[in-house]
């Protein structure tokens, strides 16, 4: 699994506006001090580490680093799967300011990749299964694959990276 791109604009607004990523207007004096990039890119990293948490997939040691002014997360950790793992990337993607995201995460059961999909403007899942596996009808497979980030089949936006797992014979 290499460095996956993301659509900045696009995904969960986890920081509160540009202050992630652009930084804050310096302090006046007798002010307290504007934080500074590190503590914003530390501050996204949490952020993002909490989004993870919430979405209760059974990782472990998950830790992120977030590089504001690149818009570059890397997570590590422990995922039991495969799915599970990139799940994380998505979940980490899949926020707006992320441009790329890097999994160094450790799988300990591995098993094959799945592929990706970037969601256009008119996507449906039934669109997209019919372009994947050559059925609309097996687009609960992309929906399953896809939760919790996904809580109902037509909640997809344009920007969103979806998993597309292969089908299981």
């Amino acid at each position: 699994m290499g460095l996956f791109s993301f659509i900045k604009e696009a995904g969960e607004k986890l920081f509160g506006g540009s202050a992630a990523h652009a930084g804050e207007p310096a302090a006046r004096a007798g002010e307290p001090s504007a934080p500074t990039q590190g503590d914003l890119d530390q501050r996204a990293g949490k952020a993002i580490e909490a989004y993870i948490a919430a979405q209760n997939l059974g990782v472990s040691d998950v830790k992120v680093a977030f590089a504001g002014p690149e818009g570059k997360v890397t997570v590590t950790g422990t995922a039991p799967t495969q799915a599970l793992k990139e799940k994380v990337t998505l979940c980490c993607g899949n926020v707006a300011s992320v441009t790329s995201v890097d999994n160094q995460m450790v799988v300990t059961t591995p098993e094959p990749e799945a592929q990706y999909h970037d969601v256009v403007r008119g996507d449906t899942l039934s669109a997209i299964a019919k372009k994947f596996y050559g059925d609309a009808n097996k687009y609960p497979v992309i929906f399953e694959a896809n939760k919790p980030m996904l809580s109902h089949p037509d909640k997809i936006y344009p920007g969103q990276k979806l998993r597309i797992p292969p089908l299981k014979q």
